[in-house]
């Protein structure tokens, strides 16, 4: 006679743990959780990173990394909609007294950040998810820089999972963050929004 073969319970992994294998399995791509939903983002070319760039000089000029603020580039944030959401915006702009504020799976409070930012890249559709995840976490201050639609829109004002306030600016415009990020600062569309993809 021969022995039946012993089968082993098969022990599904959780949304957490097959984000991580992504993650290892495709280094260089973002990998987040969003709507209970696993996304990935392809690593980034020169024009989204030159956006991302141009933000952050920006930014460091008015003063806002360093004193009260600091500024950041993928830095988790942990999202409300399910057990293990979390994003890593392109951009951040936090409180200052923010290392202690690390929440489950190294992503941040969502309580310290003042402004988050996306450049948008191939998936558009990914980028475009975010913003009832970040209204829910009670980030003050969304900034999406829309390359395939040649705009950059400032969302402000959250309230029940979605921004109130969305100001559209096209090239030619120029826009003015909110004082609540920590600083004035104006930027130009046409400065930021650099090659469609």
């Amino acid at each position: 006679m021969s022995a039946a073969a012993v089968e082993e319970p098969f022990e599904q992994m959780t949304l957490l743990e097959s984000a991580e294998l992504i993650s290892k399995q495709l280094p260089g791509h973002r990998v987040e959780i969003i709507g209970s939903e696993i996304t990935v983002t392809p690593t980034p070319n020169m024009s989204h990173d030159r956006s991302v760039r141009r933000f952050d000089r920006a930014f460091n000029r008015a003063g806002l990394d360093g004193g009260e603020t600091e500024v950041w580039q993928n830095i988790g944030i942990w999202l409300p909609d399910g057990p293990f959401d979390y994003a890593q915006p392109d951009l951040a702009i936090t409180d200052a007294d923010c290392d202690d504020r690390v929440l489950d799976y190294g992503a941040y409070d969502p309580a310290i950040f003042r402004l988050v930012l996306e450049v948008t890249s191939s998936n558009l559709g990914n980028d475009l998810k975010k913003p009832g995840a970040y209204a829910s976490a009670g980030v003050p201050v969304y900034v999406i820089v829309d390359r395939t639609n040649r705009r950059v829109m400032v969302l402000t004002e959250p309230k029940d999972g979605d921004y109130r306030v969305h100001a559209v600016h096209h090239p030619g415009q120029t826009f003015t963050l909110p004082e609540s990020i920590g600083a004035s600062v104006t930027l130009s569309v046409d400065d930021v929004l650099t090659a469609k993809t």
